[in-house]
Order: structure tokens, then C-alpha cells, then sequence
């Protein structure tokens, strides 16, 4: 049978795969990959010119190495080289070590998975082989607690039916174990003579990355058999609980699903990255300025003086033209002046960067010892990023809520279930002192499990049918694998927390679980044993919202019972059930306004002859390899029609995470806007707004957009918007006074912005998402305080960051916990992983990890607000003294005649980024902190300076720019002056350039020393051994150089000895010292002085608090929880994966949430009040800052 293909863009592509088992010539013939994988980047002969080319594309690398090139004419340049190649050397090798060590450990990987061990069918005999000379066609054996060699077709295995566990780990993160099964004409294939003929032939999809989805078909013995993903053991999952097991090889190395999986995650960037790169440029320009100038000067100093001195200098053959020395100064300029980019800058943000991240990483405040999961940086490059963010995209379920479901009540035939009363028949608040229903007179039960109204155990006791098909419905319709680990204590395995609560309670009111093959399912229905055999799972889908499993009891009678969505489940009853589905509607809407997640219940007889019918039209479409899916859809919706009995709703509680409530009030003050992105019904996601503080009582208004058409939408859009401008003309209108007091302090600005919330519908989303509304979108969205999407799918999650990302150039920030989180943590600036429930899919594709949502405000508010803060001092700090430092060149061509003459040593050039001052200003960049991180936390208002890039911007650093270059000029004009009538001790005077040099030189160093101890605001015993030690270092380095000693070993490179020693012992050199320091320095700090008193900003009014406040604060008392409630209709929340019925009926095995203990009701504080605590701090600080001005001030 020969491969189909097509050709598309001339590349040769396979459209089916053709792979024959035991037949190595045969699958040659289609050049498959073989087992071996690389995923490193270099070998010993590649790394060297590879690694080059890579960093030479940087623009700075390639900037300098020109620089060198220039460096090596000596026409035209007036620095030795090693000024410009001990810096770029030194850049390189760090970078290439870097490189090459994460390169080694890859191939220290990659060897270690490619000589794994493997066992091999071959020659009539198992045979050990390496993983890398494993083929494409192998039959090979796997054994207990091995890993998967490659994606293979399972054939058989030591456990019944073909069954086999895998731990999935390594794929999805997930360390539950799940089922896979092989097809029951291989599953006998255990005997190696058997095995050795098998001559099967696989024809399947190509190589794609889809981990959940495998479409192909086994051809053997002039039969076809369908194969699906859960026939498939992928390459990177562990073989658990079972002796062993044989497999075909489908895929192998690159063309796995797991290496599939392994592209280059987008480089994120920075926005102060992009403006850096800006900035370079604009440096760049102003140095081409200055060569101009300089060089333009050279040819008018050489055309009118330049002659003069030409008898004992005569002009080279080169240097014959005044126009052309005037070209060739222009580049001795542009060597000198060079260093107005250093080349360090990129090595020093590299270094804070890294430490930013171990600061995270070290942070016990973001510990959660219950999961023992420490917060984690997974980059180095966004810290800064963290400081800047002004939108938050939040998944609901798991992320700001527990993700731990608990049975709490239920309607059945209309009655309603889980509430407690007393003896006057008033309802009771359920407390940890209420009684629970007791349990344990069934052996069976779960312990943890607690339920309070005794009336649904009673009327199981009573055989009320309704009742018992109730929980027997819980305990037939689910996906839960079930492990016993000894007699009764059984473990439910679960692919999703709402499937344990169920079955859970099914459990303990008496319809346990006990056992699954894929062709029954066997229940204990009050103590007796009662097995089902299992018909058809009718799977569940984000579409269908629902699932259902057809069953045959012991009487023979054919069952459907059906569980999903409410409008679902509704849309699909008889006619006849009208009456009580208004009765179970007004459950729901009670159960709602609870803030509990619903789930409706129904169930059908099925005809025998219609179920034949019906089977068989099923087994033909699940055989039919294209649209398999849409013809299942179609048998699946016929089935489900009719359902003659609405049996019950359940409704099941998800509690918020510890400290949600506080976490959302606070980034709302910090003016963080925060969306939630959630799968869920649109009453569950407001109730649950309501319950953390998202959306409030006291908001303007709450406008809900759930248009069905593009013109519903449309003008409910607009109407909103008509709405908010309308009310916002009249509020200015009318109270002018108080809108200036707003302007005038940011403090309190939060309090009247904090005004609308919009809930958006996932069908109207899709709408409004359109290109002509998504604009209209967009702006109702972000005058909102608070936004909510429900029913969203993970692409609309995407799209909207998106559309945030493109339109606003605002920095965005999405936190998520589960698979379907990914693609919009991706999509953000900046992703942020929760290890949760849903296992550690969004946190392996994050940049920053963490256990609880509450981290988010320590991750914001203290970690990357300091991180923005020292980023940008510290980058202001640099650029200043590097002007400092470079422009007395542009001064000194003035009195140079032009002739690209340095001012310095050549070995100060060299050693003045890397040596005298890089470790002050990292010092200042990894540790300084304007404010403590408890201050950063208790007013949030100092976040607002990040989102509004008021730290570091064009401005800041045009006067950055401008203070270097006055310093370089007062550091110039006064030691000119200076020297110029000055005279030593003896009477002589200073006639040497090198004393004029050094004392430049050594004022500079004390100049930008004192400067950053001025800039640094929070000290340790680091920043004083950086700084002071730098100093100590200039003048060791300085004698050490221009000594006798090292003249003798190198006389041709330190050609001056003792030019230091005379000049520093000079009273008057030092004068003049003091003198340039004073004249630089105090400008600036009055500059700052004034500003500070004048125009305080809250960090200022913080900052004066928090040293006059050096007592610690009285501790204060939380405010009691107040328990809301609300009309709005709750939620399905049914939060399956697609894909599981088909599994089950095939063995495959569910996902299981961990248990953690719940939270108590006490420990979240109430919103308004909490939020009223941080207003009450702002002003504080506002006031108190005013009162000592005034004092001051009289």
C-alpha cells in the first residue's frame, strides 16, 4: 500500500502514515525519524562559531566589535584596543559560559534518554537495545515503572482486558494515573511466537502535537479496527501499576507527540527593553553629533592653526587634507566618545534581573506549607514588567476559587434538600457546631464527608424512588475510576472535583461505587450488590454540555440517565415534566443566589428495538475516520431526546481561596483592572464577583451583554456606553468642587472610578469580538471597574488579552491554573501559573508560579513594584554617570586643537564601568527600596507611578542625560581653571597632562560615589561595602598602576610613575576635589529637596510616615465575614474534558483532584470594610503629610 501525499509551498508532506508492524525494509521506505533526540543547540566544533554569530546579532555586541575594528586602524584611533576588547571579551565569554553550561546539561539529557535501555522483538528473541536505535514498526516490551520509548500502539499487556496505568507526568503535569486499553483482537498477543507474527498495518494521522487526540485504524487479517488516543501509550509517560505490557511503535524521537510539543516559546520583552533599544539609538545619534562637531572643528583648526605647527609636526601622507583629518577625527571621535553606550549596561540589567528572580524564589511570604510549593521566577526577564501591569485576566474555578467542590444540596422531584431547621421551622445557619447526619451505619461511607439535613437520609431509608434513582443516577453517570487500596477504603479517581463530590455522596447515602470494567459498572444499592452492564457512554463536550451513559440493569430495562447543563437538560425534556421543571427552576435560582454551582439530572426508558437501531449506526460512525466527532454529535442528540423524567439539580459549593476578597480590593486600589475569564454560567461567575469583592452593591451599575445576534450585541454595547457618559457629564456637572479634590490627590482616586462592572455572555463575546464591534467593546470594557466573560473558551480567553494587548498598550498579566489557562498565559506580557487542582499544566507554561491566588499581591505590589523602582534609578543612575564620564572628552577637543586626545589613562577608560562603579550602582539596583514591603501592601497607590512609566521614561531620561552632561562640564571647566592658576606647594605649577588627568579622574569617582549614596534609599551592609570598597579599589588600582613596580614589568603599558602620588599630595588638588563635588552634587540635591517639600508624591508622604513611625503599629482587628446573598441564577458547572466516555468504555482512567481542608468562613474579611481600612490608610497619609508640611513650613 503506497503513502498518499500532497505537496504544498513544494514541501513533501504525508498525509497518512503507513507503519508496519515486524517490518523494518517496508517502513525504510517512507525515511520515518529514528529514536534519537537532540535538543541541544551545539556540538565541540559548531559551539565556538555558532555561539558568535548568535550574540553578534545583538546590536550592542556587533556596535563594539565595529568599535574594535576601528580600534586597530592607528589613523584614526587614539585608544588602545583593549580599552574596547577587555569589556566586549568579557561580555562574550560570560554570555558563551552561560550557553555552553545550559547546552552541556542538554546534552547530558539527551544522552541519558537516548542510552536508555530498551527490550525489542527481534530474531524470534527479546533483544536490549538503546532507545535511539529503536525504529519505527518495533514491537517492544515495557515493564513496570519504565518509561514509554515511543508513542506505540498498545497490543497487550499482563493486566485483563488489555489493560494497562500510565502516569502522564512528563505531558500535562498531571501525577494521576490513567487507563489505556488494547483492541480485544490484540489483547491476546502476550506469546512471543504470536507477537513475532503479527504483521498488522497501522494507517493513522501525521506527526502533530495534539496530546489528547489520535485518529487511525489498524488493518490485520483482511479487518479494520478504529484506533484512538486511548489505545495509544505516548513517548514521556510511565508504565504504573502493571507487570508489563507490548507496543508497536507509531512515532519515534522528533516525530513523538512530546517533542512535537517542544517549540520555542515566544520571547517576551519588556517594555523598558523596548525603550532602551530607543534610547541606544538615540545615544547613537547624539554621538554621530558630537564626531560631526568635533570633526568639522579638526578641519577648521587644521585649515586656519593646524599649518602653523606644521614644521616640527608635519601632516602624514594621509593627513594632507584638512577636510579629510577632519574625516578621519570624526571616527577617532566617535572610539572616544564610545562609552556613552556601554557596553556593560546590558550585563548589569542581565544580573539585577537574576536577582530580582532569587528574590521571588526566596520569599517565604509567598510559602504555601500546605502544598509545600514555593513561589517561583521561571524567567529572568519580566521582573520590572511586574511594576508596570494594568490589566489582571483571571480564570475562575481553581485560580480564585478552591477548586474543591462539597455536596451541599440538592431538589429532587421537587422537593428541596441540605437546608437545616429548627423546631419553629425557621432556617438555621449551618455552622461547625451543627449536627451532621450520621454515616456510620454504612461501612462504605466516606468519613470526610458531611451533610447536615437529616430528611434525604431518611427518605433513603424509606425507599423513596425518586430519591434512590437519584443517587443511583450519581453513581452510574460519571467517569470515575476507582482504586481499592484494602477492604472498604476505596479512592475515587476523578477527572474533575465535581465528579468526586457527586459520586462521593452517592456513596454515602448508600449507591457506592465499587467497581468498572469497560463493559459494566457495579454499584452497592444499600448493601446489596448490583451490577449494570454498560451499553454506551455519550461523551461530554464544551458544545453538548452534558453527558449520558446507557445502561442494562439486572431487570433487563434499557436506561438512559443523562446529566449537564440546565438549559441543556430543559431544551431536551418531554412536554410532560413542564410543571416540575418550573418547580426544580425555582430551586436553582435559591441555590444560586448561594453562590453554589448547579447541575440538573433526567433520565429515559429506552426501547429495545429503537436502542438496536440506534447501536448500530453508532458502532459505523465511531469506525469512520473523517468527522467522526459531528456523526457521533448527531446519534448522541437523537438519543438524548425525550427525557421523560426531570429528576433532580445538585448543587455543589467551590469555595474562594484564602484572601481572594483582600487580594482583589487591594490591586483595585492599586489600579489594577481585573478580569475574569471563567467557562462557567454567567449567574455563577456574578455570584462569585460578588463574594470576592469584584463586583459590589454600592457600583453605578452592572451591565450584563448576552445578545444572541451581532445586532443585539450591538446596542447593548452601546446603550452601556450612552449610560456612562451620560451619568459622568451629569456627576461633573454638578460637583466640580469634588472631581478637582480627586484630581488633586491620586489617594483618593479609586473611590469614584470604582463605578461599573460589565458581564459578557461567551455567545456574545464571540460577536463583540468581531472587528467592527470588538473597538466598541473595548472601551465600555476599560471604563469599567470590573469585567466578567463567561462561557468563554480558552481561544476567546486569548483573544481577548489579545485585543487588550493590541489596542490599549497597556501591560497585561493572566493567572490561570489549569490546560485550558495556557493559551492565554501565553498570550499576556506576563503569564502566571497556579499549582492547583487541575493540575500543573499553567504553571509549566508560565512565567511566574506560585500555590494562591492572594501571592498575586506580593508578586505585584512588593516584588515588582521594587524590581520596576530599582530597574529604572538604576538605569537613570548609569546613564548619568556615563555622560559624566564620556562628554569631558567632547569639552577637552575645544582645548585639544581636535585632536581626539583623551583626558584619561587609558587603563581609568578601561576599568571605570567594569571595575570602579559597576558594583555601587548593582548594589543600588538589587537592594535599595523606597518604601518597606508592609508600606508597598498597605498603600497601594504607590503602584500607580509603574503603570504610568513615570520612573524611567523619555523625560527621566533627558534630564538624567542633561545632569551628566553638566557634571561633565563643571568636572572639565572647573579643574581647567583651576590648573590654569594653580601651583604646587613649591611654587611650580601644574603643566602636566597627567596630573590634570588624575585629579579629573579621581573628582569623577568621588562625584558619582557620592551621587548614588545620595540616590540610595534603603541601606545595607552590601551597598556600604560596594560603594566604600569601589573607592578604596579606585585609589589601590591608581598607585598599584603608577608605580615603580609595575613599570618595571611593563614599562611600555604604565609609562607613568608617580604622577598620582605627587598629585594627590597636593592640599590644593584636594580643594579642588571638594570644590567639583559640592558644585555637582548640591544643584541636584536642592533640586530634590524642593521637590520633595513642595510636591510630595505618596511615596514621599509614605516614605516621611515610615520613618516617623518607627514603633511598631497596633494590631488590627479583622472585621467578621458577612454572608451575601444574592437572586442571581447560579451555574452548571460541569468542568469535563471532552474525550473521557470513549476512554472509559475502553478502561481509560480519570483525573483526580486533591482534597485540601477548607477554609473557615471566619478568616475572609468583608470587602467594603477592608477596602474602607486602606482608604482610611491613604488619607492618613495624605493628612499627616500636610500637617508636618505645615509645621515645617511655620
Amino acid at each position: 500500500m503506497n503513502a498518499k501525499a500532497v505537496v504544498v509551498d513544494g514541501v513533501f508532506k504525508k498525509k497518512e502514515r503507513h507503519v508496519k508492524a515486524n517490518a523494518r525494509d517496508f517502513n525504510d521506505k517512507f525515511s520515518y525519524a529514528d529514536n534519537r533526540i537532540k535538543t541541544s543547540k551545539y556540538d565541540i566544533f559548531t559551539f565556538l562559531p555558532i555561539n558568535l554569530f548568535e550574540q553578534l546579532q545583538r546590536v550592542a555586541n556587533a556596535y563594539f566589535l565595529v568599535l574594535l575594528t576601528l580600534q586597530l586602524i592607528p589613523e584614526i584611533s587614539s585608544l588602545s584596543w583593549f580599552t574596547t576588547i577587555v569589556p566586549l571579551v568579557l561580555v562574550l565569554v560570560i554570555t558563551a559560559v552561560k550557553d555552553a553550561t545550559d547546552d552541556y546539561f542538554r546534552h547530558k539529557s539527551d544522552q541519558q534518554v537516548n542510552n536508555r535501555q530498551s527490550q525489542v522483538l527481534s530474531g524470534g528473541s527479546l533483544q536490549n537495545e538503546k532507545w535511539m536505535n529503536v525504529r519505527v514498526g518495533d514491537i517492544i516490551k515495557l515493564e513496570n515503572n519504565q518509561f514509554v520509548t515511543a508513542d506505540i500502539l498498545l497490543l497487550c499487556s499482563s493486566e485483563p482486558n488489555g489493560l494497562c496505568y500510565i502516569e502522564t507526568a512528563e505531558l500535562d503535569g498531571e501525577t494521576n494515573l490513567k487507563v489505556r486499553q488494547a483492541l480485544t483482537i490484540t489483547s491476546d498477543l502476550g506469546d512471543i511466537s504470536k507477537l513475532m507474527d503479527f504483521d498488522g498495518e497501522v494507517v493513522c494521522e501525521p506527526p502533530n502535537n495534539k496530546l489528547d487526540k489520535f485518529t487511525g485504524t489498524l488493518y490485520w487479517r483482511d479487518s479494520k479496527y478504529p484506533l484512538d488516543n486511548g489505545k495509544v501509550l505516548l513517548r514521556g509517560c510511565v508504565l504504573r501499576n502493571t507487570e508489563w505490557c507490548f507496543g508497536m511503535v507509531i512515532f519515534a524521537g522528533l516525530q513523538t507527540k512530546l517533542m512535537q510539543n517542544c517549540g520555542r516559546t515566544n520571547f517576551k520583552r519588556t517594555s523598558i527593553d523596548k525603550l532602551m533599544n530607543t534610547l541606544v539609538l538615540w545615544i547613537f545619534a547624539f554621538l554621530i553629533c558630537m564626531g560631526v562637531i568635533l570633526g568639522m572643528g579638526n578641519t577648521i583648526w587644521e585649515s586656519r592653526i593646524g599649518r602653523n605647527f606644521q614644521a616640527f609636526l608635519p601632516l602624514s601622507e594621509l593627513q594632507s587634507s584638512a577636510v579629510f583629518s577632519g574625516f578621519l577625527t570624526f571616527w577617532s571621535y566617535i572610539i572616544n566618545l564610545n562609552t556613552v553606550v556601554p557596553i556593560s549596561l546590558y550585563v548589569s540589567v542581565e544580573v539585577l534581573r537574576l536577582g530580582h528572580s532569587y528574590f521571588i524564589n526566596w520569599d517565604r511570604k509567598m510559602y504555601h506549607r500546605q502544598t509545600d510549593t514555593a513561589a517561583e521566577a521561571r524567567t529572568t526577564t519580566l521582573n520590572e514588567e511586574l511594576g508596570q501591569v494594568e490589566f489582571v485576566f483571571s480564570d475562575k474555578t481553581g485560580t480564585l476559587t478552591q477548586n474543591i467542590m462539597v455536596f451541599s444540596k440538592c431538589s429532587i422531584n421537587g422537593r428541596k434538600y441540605g437546608d437545616v431547621y429548627d423546631e419553629f421551622d425557621q432556617k438555621v445557619e449551618i455552622t461547625d457546631k451543627t449536627a451532621c447526619v450520621d454515616f456510620s451505619s454504612n461501612p462504605l461511607c466516606d468519613r470526610g464527608f458531611k451533610f447536615y439535613d437529616g430528611s434525604l437520609s431518611e427518605a433513603v431509608k424509606l425507599e423513596d424512588a425518586a430519591v434512590q434513582e437519584f443517587f443511583r443516577l450519581l453513581a452510574l453517570c460519571h467517569t470515575v475510576m476507582l482504586e481499592e487500596k484494602s477492604e472498604g477504603l476505596l479512592v475515587y479517581q476523578a477527572q474533575s472535583p465535581d465528579e468526586e463530590a457527586l459520586v462521593t455522596a452517592a456513596r454515602n447515602f448508600g449507591f457506592v461505587f465499587r467497581a468498572r470494567t469497560p463493559e459494566t459498572i457495579t454499584l452497592c444499592e444499600m448493601g446489596r450488590t448490583v451490577t449494570y452492564h454498560l451499553l454506551a457512554i455519550l461523551d461530554f463536550n464544551n458544545v453538548r454540555k452534558r453527558m449520558s451513559v446507557i445502561v442494562r440493569n439486572p431487570q433487563g430495562q434499557i436506561k438512559l440517565y443523562s446529566k449537564g447543563a440546565d438549559t441543556v437538560i430543559f431544551e431536551r425534556l418531554d412536554p410532560s415534566s413542564d410543571d416540575l421543571m418550573c418547580t426544580t427552576s425555582e430551586h436553582l435560582s435559591e441555590f444560586a443566589g448561594e453562590g453554589l454551582r448547579t447541575l440538573a439530572l433526567a433520565y429515559r426508558d429506552l426501547d429495545e428495538n429503537h436502542f438496536e437501531v440506534w447501536m448500530k449506526k453508532l458502532l459505523f460512525a465511531s469506525t469512520v475516520i473523517e468527522n467522526r466527532e459531528d456523526q457521533l454529535a448527531v446519534l448522541y442528540e437523537e438519543i438524548e431526546q425525550g427525557l421523560k423524567e426531570m429528576l433532580t439539580t445538585t448543587a455543589i459549593e467551590d469555595k474562594l481561596q484564602e484572601g481572594v476578597p483582600e487580594t482583589i480590593a487591594c490591586l483595585n486600589l492599586a489600579d489594577i483592572k481585573i478580569w475574569v475569564l471563567t467557562g462557567d454560567k454567567l449567574e455563577t461567575a456574578m455570584n462569585i464577583g460578588y463574594s470576592c469583592n469584584l463586583l459590589r452593591d454600592d457600583m453605578n451599575e452592572v451591565f450584563v451583554v448576552s445578545g444572541h445576534t451581532l445586532l443585539e450585541v450591538q446596542q447593548q454595547l452601546r446603550s452601556a456606553m450612552e449610560h456612562i457618559h451620560s451619568l459622568s457629564r451629569a456627576g461633573i456637572a454638578g460637583d466640580a468642587d469634588k472631581s478637582d479634590m480627586f484630581a488633586d490627590d491620586s489617594a483618593f482616586e479609586e473611590t469614584v472610578i470604582a463605578e461599573y462592572a460589565l458581564v459578557i455572555n461567551g455567545h456574545s463575546l464571540a460577536h463583540a469580538l468581531e472587528p467592527q464591534l470588538e473597538h466598541v467593546l473595548l472601551d465600555l470594557a476599560c471604563l469599567c471597574k470590573a469585567v466578567i466573560c463567561c462561557r468563554v473558551t480558552p481561544m476567546q480567553k486569548a483573544q481577548v488579552v489579545e485585543l487588550v494587548k493590541r489596542h490599549r498598550g497597556a501591560v497585561t498579566l493572566a493567572i490561570g491554573d489549569g490546560a485550558n489557562d495556557v493559551s492565554m498565559i501565553k498570550t499576556a506580557h506576563i503569564g502566571v501559573g497556579l499549582s492547583g487542582q487541575e493540575g500543573m499544566q499553567a504553571a509549566l507554561a508560565s512565567d511566574y508560579s506560585f500555590a494562591q491566588f492572594r501571592y498575586l499581591q506580593r508578586l505585584l505590589l512588593v516584588h515588582g513594584r521594587w524590581s520596576y523602582f530599582r530597574m529604572c534609578h538604576f538605569l537613570r543612575y548609569f546613564f548619568y554617570k556615563n555622560f559624566a564620564f564620556t562628554l569631558v572628552h567632547f569639552w577637552y577637543g575645544f582645548f585639544c586643537g581636535f585632536s581626539a586626545q583623551t583626558v584619561y589613562d587609558q587603563w581609568f577608560i578601561t576599568l571605570f564601568n567594569i571595575v570602579y562603579t559597576s558594583l555601587p550602582v548593582l548594589g543600588m539596583g538589587l537592594f535599595d527600596q523606597d518604601v518597606s514591603d508592609h508600606n508597598s501592601l498597605r498603600y497601594p497607590g504607590l503602584y500607580k507611578p509603574g503603570q504610568r512609566n513615570l520612573l524611567f521614561n523619555k523625560r527621566q531620561f533627558f534630564l538624567c542625560t542633561l545632569q551628566g552632561m553638566g557634571t561633565s562640564f563643571l568636572l572639565f571647566f572647573i579643574h581647567y581653571g583651576a590648573f590654569f592658576a594653580m601651583a604646587r606647594e613649591d611654587g611650580s605649577h601644574f603643566s602636566d597632562q597627567q596630573a590634570f588627568a588624575v585629579t579629573i579622574a579621581t573628582s569623577l569617582v568621588i562625584v558619582v560615589t557620592v551621587q548614588i549614596g545620595l540616590d540610595t534609599h534603603y541601606w545595607t551592609a552590601v551597598n556600604h561595602l560596594f560603594i566604600w570598597g569601589s573607592v578604596a579599589v579606585y585609589f589601590v588600582i591608581l598607585f598599584a598602576i603608577q608605580s615603580n613596580g609595575i613599570f618595571g614589568i611593563f614599562p611600555s603599558h604604565f609609562p607613568f610613575i608617580g604622577t598620582a602620588s605627587s598629585c594627590l599630595s597636593e592640599k590644593s588638588v584636594w580643594l579642588v576635589i571638594l570644590l567639583t563635588t559640592v558644585v555637582c552634587v548640591v544643584p541636584g540635591l536642592a533640586v530634590s529637596f524642593l521637590r520633595v517639600d513642595l510636591f510630595p508624591t505618596l511615596t514621599d508622604k509614605v516614605r516621611h510616615l515610615q520613618q516617623s513611625r518607627r514603633r511598631k503599629r497596633p494590631p488590627e482587628r479583622n472585621p467578621r465575614r458577612v454572608r451575601r446573598t444574592s437572586s442571581h441564577r447560579s451555574a452548571y458547572a460541569f468542568s469535563h474534558q471532552q474525550g473521557y466516555g470513549e476512554l472509559i468504555t475502553s478502561g481509560k482512567n480519570m483525573r483526580t483532584g486533591t482534597v485540601s481542608p477548607a477554609r473557615s468562613p471566619a478568616r475572609t474579611q468583608h470587602s467594603s470594610n477592608w477596602m474602607e481600612n486602606i482608604l482610611k490608610r491613604s488619607n492618613e497619609v495624605s493628612c499627616i503629610s500636610d500637617e508636618q508640611h505645615k509645621a515645617a513650613t511655620v
